[in-house]
């Protein structure tokens, strides 16, 4: 496994000024790990992670299924082993008022959810923006992950944190991908 997935906690920003998303990942130590863009002009959403901004190195790829979907869901693919490693998909309607997405393994079988904290908190944000966003990935409902937005008024920033649950349970490729993801989306809603 390389490097950049070995970390158990991350920094996460997203260039503020760029049209497309453009997201880097940092380790504690504060080197950028993994360097993400949103390939333009396409169809379906793709998006590209490397593993530093020279991009010499491409190792995921996060591709939407359809071009326009709900319910959206989001291939997670390694680049180096053309291995699907699981797929993000939204959770349409439940997505309306608190964020949802569920985690799928390589064959498609559930096995994790990605939640905003608090209905009540995340209706409040839909209507005052400034609240930082906070999301749990849980296994069996128990948390494995968790990913809380810093207030910035400037950029989009992220602290991620997998030291929760064992390791083999949630794959770190997956769970930096949704990070990737709701950092691409909240960009296109603000």
């Amino acid at each position: 496994m390389l490097q950049s997935f070995t970390h158990s906690q991350y920094h996460l920003k997203r260039q503020a000024i760029a049209l497309p998303g453009k997201v880097r990942i940092y380790d504690p130590a504060g080197k950028v790990v993994l360097y993400s863009e949103q390939r333009m002009f396409k169809l379906r959403e793709d998006i590209r992670v490397y593993a530093d901004e020279s991009k010499t190195q491409e190792v995921l790829t996060i591709k939407a299924r359809n071009i326009i979907d709900f319910s959206a869901a989001y291939d997670v693919v390694d680049a180096r082993t053309h291995e699907k490693v699981g797929v993000l998909r939204r959770k349409g309607l439940r997505s309306l008022l608190r964020d949802e997405w569920e985690l799928l393994d390589s064959a498609d079988r559930p096995l994790a959810v990605l939640i905003e904290d608090t209905p009540g908190l995340a209706l409040l944000r839909r209507f005052i923006g400034i609240i930082p966003q906070n999301y749990d990935i849980l296994v069996n409902g128990q948390r494995m992950a968790d990913l809380k937005q810093r207030f910035n008024i400037f950029r989009y920033e992220m602290d991620l944190d997998f030291s929760f649950g064992s390791a083999n349970i949630l794959d770190r490729r997956l769970g930096l991908a949704c990070a990737i993801m709701l950092a691409i989306i909240e960009g296109r809603q603000e």
